[in-house]
């Protein structure tokens, strides 16, 4: 007769990457995001993501549930970053 292992000290789960300490936002592997740091606006976080500038609006259409104006984004604020 053999003997079962016993995994009840074993815990589930899966883990994202923290990049709350990284300045400039952080990314997840379920959905690209993007955290507002002091100074940011939405051209200077298109041109980091996309390399222009002018993509901003990419960025603002994704988040219409989160922004009504595209110049009033603030720090700590999570913005989806569309592909």
């Amino acid at each position: 007769m053999s003997k079962v292992p016993d995994f009840s000290n074993v815990q589930g789960g899966s883990s994202e990457p923290d990049f709350s300490n990284v300045e400039g936002g952080s990314s997840s592997t379920a959905g690209r995001t993007y955290t507002v740091v002091k100074g940011d606006s939405l051209s200077k976080i298109a041109q980091r993501e996309y390399g222009h500038a002018n993509q901003w609006s990419r960025i603002y259409e994704a988040n219409r549930d989160l922004l009504n104006d595209p110049d009033k984004i603030y720090p700590g604020q999570i913005l989806k970053i569309p592909a």
